[in-house]
This record gives structure tokens, sequence and C-alpha cells, in this order.
């Protein structure tokens, strides 16, 4: 009789252990509105969190007559893990074409938070699933819920009036209260699906993000929650090669804008020096002509020079100082080598320098 109470007690022990980790995500669709199968997705890139990706896929089922469907297994991971049920209309013939890059207009999802030991019941109907309550076991599986509803005020704050001021004064104030919201929830991953929407390249806010990101603490202690809570998950590692392609990106705009002044400075330095080099020669060559004048040129040369700058012909010249023409350009050739000018232009340009 002990021997078969001990069996007993081993086989309930036994299948407690096996239900413990067992998971059942419960809902229900419109099939009059929505026909086919319902599949359930693991999100490992944040990046594609939302949309239909094939490679995610890891079950899928069919609703009954009524429209209710169920998951349900063993075979998830005990730790939290970003889930996503999605229905799509698109015929099979075309679904490769119609889900391209993830896209698909013809279709509903539901995003929650999840692992392998919670029961979840999603909304009614797949339409405006973010106004809804995901109920659950598990109670970080509404947070994107609540995320989606941050973003309908966001956007509506955001439309209300275009302009850069406007749009300035509400970045700075919705980036702070995603990142208060998202800490107030206690689920980095939460956290992960505000930066996912908030860091997105292709959107408007991603300047005002790498300014927030180069200005405050919040996205390295984010770093630093998801390593405590999720150490060895893809999202972890996924957040920190990101961050630092990110601060890589900020700090080399950066690097270029001191390169661009670096090299503007250093180019206007090298035309003035180029021109104090010029101005040196220049005044060095004037010294030296200004020495030949004073030493080199004989009483007569000196004053056929003062006549040439007078504008006087060599006729006049001769006339003023009683000489032949012939002997005015014999001192005028003179004159011109130990200058070393070759016309009168010259010499008078050398003396107006002077």
């Amino acid at each position: 009789m002990r021997h078969q109470h001990f069996i007993a007690i081993l086989l309930f022990l036994s299948f407690s252990w096996f239900c413990k980790g067992q998971y059942e995500f419960s809902g229900h669709i419109d099939i009059k509105n929505w026909e086919g199968d319902v599949y359930l997705s693991i999100v490992k890139d944040y990046r594609k969190i939302s949309g239909i990706y094939p490679e995610q896929i890891i079950s899928k089922t069919s609703p009954d007559t009524l429209g209710y469907f169920t998951f349900s297994g063993n075979n998830l991971s005990s730790q939290n893990n970003i889930y996503r049920i999605h229905i799509d209309s698109c015929p099979d013939e075309t679904k490769d074409i119609a889900h391209f890059a993830g896209h698909c207009i013809n279709s509903k999802e539901v995003l929650f938070v999840a692992n392998n030991s919670d029961t979840i019941t999603l909304p009614f109907t797949f339409d405006q699933e973010m106004f809804c309550s995901v109920t659950s076991t598990n109670e970080k599986a509404n947070t994107f819920i609540k995320i989606d509803s941050l973003k309908e005020l966001m956007r509506y704050e955001f439309g209300s009036y275009r302009s850069q001021a406007n749009w300035d004064l509400n970045a700075k104030k919705w980036f702070k209260k995603f990142q208060e919201y998202g800490q107030q929830l206690d689920e980095p991953l939460a956290e992960l699906y505000s930066y996912a929407f908030l860091s997105n390249r292709s959107k408007d806010l991603y300047t005002y993000y790498l300014n927030d990101l180069d200005h405050t603490n919040y996205y390295n202690d984010l770093l630093q929650r998801l390593q405590t809570t999720y150490p060895n998950q893809p999202y972890t590692e996924q957040y920190k090669k990101e961050l630092a392609a990110d601060y890589f990106l900020i700090h080399k705009s950066q690097e270029e804008t001191s390169s661009k002044w670096i090299y503007l400075l250093a180019s206007l330095f090298l035309i003035s020096l180029l021109i104090n080099i010029y101005l040196f020669i220049s005044k060095k060559k004037i010294a030296s002509q200004k020495q030949v004048t004073s030493t080199s040129l004989t009483k007569q040369e000196q004053k056929i020079l003062d006549l040439i700058l007078q504008n006087r012909t060599n006729k006049e010249i001769a006339s003023e100082i009683f000489i032949s023409v012939s002997t005015v350009k014999t001192h005028i050739n003179n004159i011109y080598k130990k200058l070393n000018v070759t016309n009168r232009d010259e010499v008078k340009s050398l003396y107006k320098t002077t």
C-alpha cells in the first residue's frame, strides 16, 4: 500500500513539474473579415519588431468556426522575449511579394512580452489592439500596448501645429517622457520598443535622438539594465552594437567639423605666410634697388633719372642738361642696367613703390 502511495506521489510531482513549463496564448479574430492561419513569431531583432518576417515564425494555427485560436506548448524560453501574433489575408501565391521586407498592408498583429510559463488572453479583435488590455499571468505583457498609446498621443501633439519651434519643444518633452515611462515599467524590452521607434534612421526624430544620445546618460544606463536582465539575449548584443555605431557617428561628425576648422585655419595661415614672404622679398628687392640707386648712379645719371620720373622726353632731357640726344640714350641704358629694369614704365613703377 505504501508502495502504491509512493508511486502516486512521484507521478503527481512529475506531472506538476511537466506542466510548470507550459504556455498558452489564446485570442479571437473576426472570421468575417479575416480568413486563414494565425501565426506566432518570436522577435529577436527589435528593428523587425513590427511586420511579417517568415524567419521569425515559430508556430501557426487555424481559428475555429467562431474565430477562437490557441497556441500552447513548452518549447519557449523561460526568459521573457518579444512575441508577435499576426494574421494576414494575402493569398499563398502572392505572399512572397506582399511580405517583401516585412511589410504587409493586409495584416493585423499584437505584440507582447511573454515566457514559457505564461497564460495570455489577447484582445477580442485585432482592430485597435493598442487600446485594449492583454490579460496575462505576466505583468510585463501589456508594456507594448501602453507604449503604443503614448505614441498616439505623441503623434497628435506633433501634428497639432507644424513649426520648427513646436517640433523642438515636443521632441524634448516626448523623449524624456518615453524614457521615464520605460523605466517605470521596469522592463528593458519595453524600453527597447521605445528606443527602436525614437532612433529609427528613416524618421525625422533620428536627428534629435543623436543629439539626445550625445547629451544624456539614459542610453548607457539602458545598456546596463539589459546586460543585467538579459545578459545572453540577442537584443542586448544588438543594442550594444547599435549604440557603439551611433556614438562613432556622432564623434566622427564632430571630428569632421573640427577638421574643417583646422583645414580652414591652416589654409588662412598658409596664405598669410605666403603673402608675408612675398612682401618680405619685395621689400628686400626694393631696398636693394634703392641701394643701387643711391650708390651706383653717377651724378649725371641721377639727374637723368629724376627727369625720366618727371616724364621728360629724351630730347627735353638733352636740352635740360646740355648734352646730345645720343648721350642721353647712353646714360638711360646704363641706368636700366643698374636698376635691373628694361623700360621707363618699370623705372616709374620702381620709384612709385619706393
